[in-house]
């Protein structure tokens, strides 16, 4: 794929739900999102296993096939850091409704364009709709974390067009080359 960017992912990490102790009563989270090689990451929650981050991380995007990591870690001062688990996200049925040929103007606010099931290959943990909202498309989701024993983060996605963005190419009917070889169940 060429090295131009897609387009602007935005990440909104909202909360963390039920995280895990890794201190003595409670852990001190952030949260490092990675995509390829971009990595950004939230600011540290002093002892809450319920943390409001609300905070927006931005990603560029160059190849769609690439996930979205997010990795909960616990913020140690005289130790490396705990890892409190992890999540993945397949950016790709999200980007699949910016392709759909709909006027989108014209869907009242709140539509949902598409929804996604929970499954093994997801790290949903209930289904999350893809909807019209306020002028954007967003995705709204509670992933539940992997390899720890509790906790889920609730995001939302959001794409934006930046600078030097040769964008997913929703010109009336025409599909990117990604669509027309890219297939999801």
């Amino acid at each position: 794929m060429e090295d131009k960017q897609l387009g602007v992912m935005r990440v909104h990490v909202k909360r963390g739900i039920n995280l895990a102790i890794r201190d003595s009563t409670t852990s001190d989270p952030y949260v490092v999102v990675t995509l390829a090689n971009q990595k950004v990451k939230t600011r540290v929650i002093n002892s809450n296993c319920n943390p409001v981050w609300d905070e927006q991380l931005a990603l560029t995007i160059k190849d769609v096939t690439d996930p979205i990591r997010m990795t909960v870690y616990d913020k140690d001062r005289f130790s490396g850091d705990d890892k409190m688990g992890d999540a993945e996200i397949d950016m790709r049925p999200f980007l699949e409704a910016h392709q759909m040929e709909l006027d989108f103007q014209k869907l009242p606010n709140g539509c949902a364009i598409k929804r996604i099931r929970p499954g093994r290959t997801n790290c949903l943990a209930e289904e999350s709709s893809i909807t019209w909202s306020n002028g954007k498309i967003i995705q709204d989701m509670i992933l539940r974390l992997r390899n720890v024993e509790c906790g889920e983060l609730e995001i939302m996605l959001e794409l934006a067009d930046g600078p030097g963005c040769k964008g997913l190419g929703r010109e009336g009917s025409k599909k990117t080359s990604w669509m027309q070889t890219k297939q999801l169940d």
